[in-house]
């Protein structure tokens, strides 16, 4: 049991070491607030690796041997979304909070079914949504609580990239959790209905070029792109509001958020208010100040504050459960050819 003492450490292990759990594993090394207590992933070479970077911790093979340990407070999962299930299952019955790689689960169903376990067993249950934990969307978060945009009015992502393809998800459930995650963060609540439309030209029958669209509702839109096939790498992330708009770049490392006071005022005509007159605003351009530190750093220091004070976090298994099931409803969008399905119906 973690004390409520601040200085205490959450003993965790990482359980796959693929292209994200070696982050995993340096930020929890690295963190005054963790300690890395074991390595674990079928592919020794892999392991090896990984292990010669941190000989403190445990490397084993077997993923038994970390859920055995009583010295080991929690398991950091990264490894393919059709093992998420089964192995946040058997950490939580065995005690250990969990914090697991996005997309959460294969299926609404299951998480679901985590979140319940996890309520039983009093553990607590993340999901690695890195993004929100990011110091320029904390700050968009910020610009957008305050007010600034005025009444927030469409949100356009584009995503894109050349790889890394998958072999188990398309394209949508791969980098469309990044961006659901941050609209989520945002919004605060999930959309009324979507549709995809996506593409495949690897024979897979997986789309590796998809289009999302979402409506929350009160005439507020999204639009994602999401793409492994693109030349170029584009991460543009715009929010529109009624009175301003933000780009949020995360390619940009010095002006990562850009606040543009520019767009359209409206006015009522004054003999007839049926018609309505536009005028254009162009006004200046913001860059405000986004601090430096390592979003996965915020994600650790987070799951580890949430143990130790037994708080739900913010991209807790409901937050998880939402894009889930934005995910299946996408899917279903994509069998029908693209036709509009409401959010209730999934």
């Amino acid at each position: 049991m973690i004390s409520s003492d601040m200085e205490a450490k959450v003993s965790t292990a990482v359980v796959g070491l693929g292209y994200w759990g070696p982050n995993l594993a340096r930020n929890l090394a690295a963190s005054d607030r963790t300690t890395l207590a074991g390595l674990c992933d079928l592919d020794d070479s892999r392991l090896q690796g990984v292990a010669a970077h941190h000989p403190a911790a445990k490397a084993t093979r077997d993923v038994e041997e970390i859920l055995a340990d009583p010295s080991i407070d929690a398991v950091s999962i990264a490894t393919p979304v059709r093992t998420h299930f089964e192995l946040a299952r058997a950490a939580l019955l065995a005690g250990k909070h969990v914090l697991i790689e996005k997309p959460f689960t294969s299926s609404s169903l299951e998480a679901r079914e985590l979140i319940d376990l996890a309520a039983r067993t009093g553990r607590v249950l993340m999901i690695d949504h890195v993004f929100i934990y990011s110091p320029p969307v904390r700050k968009l978060k910020e610009i957008v609580d305050s007010g600034e945009i005025g009444e927030l009015q469409f949100i356009d992502s584009v995503r894109i990239n050349l790889g890394l393809f998958q072999e188990d998800v398309n394209v949508i459930w791969d980098l469309a959790p990044h961006d659901l995650s941050i609209i989520d963060h945002l919004l605060g609540r999930p959309p009324l209905r979507v549709m995809a439309t996506g593409s495949c030209h690897t024979g897979n029958g997986l789309a590796n070029v998809a289009y999302l669209h979402l409506d929350y509702g009160d005439d507020v839109l999204v639009s994602l792109h999401v793409n492994w096939m693109s030349p170029v790498k584009i991460r543009h992330f715009l929010v529109g509001g009624s009175r301003r708009s933000v780009l949020y770049n995360d390619l940009d490392p010095s002006e990562p958020i850009k606040v543009y006071d520019r767009g359209i005022d409206l006015q009522t005509h004054p003999e007839d208010r049926r018609q309505v007159m536009i005028s254009y605003r162009s006004g200046d351009v913001i860059s405000p100040r986004v601090d430096r530190t390592e979003a996965l750093q915020n994600v650790v220091e987070h799951f580890a504050d949430r143990i130790v004070h037994g708080v739900t976090p913010i991209s807790g298994g409901e937050q998880g459960l939402r894009l889930v099931r934005i995910l299946e409803a996408a899917d279903l969008s994509l069998a029908k050819g693209g036709a509009q399905v409401e959010l209730t119906d999934v």
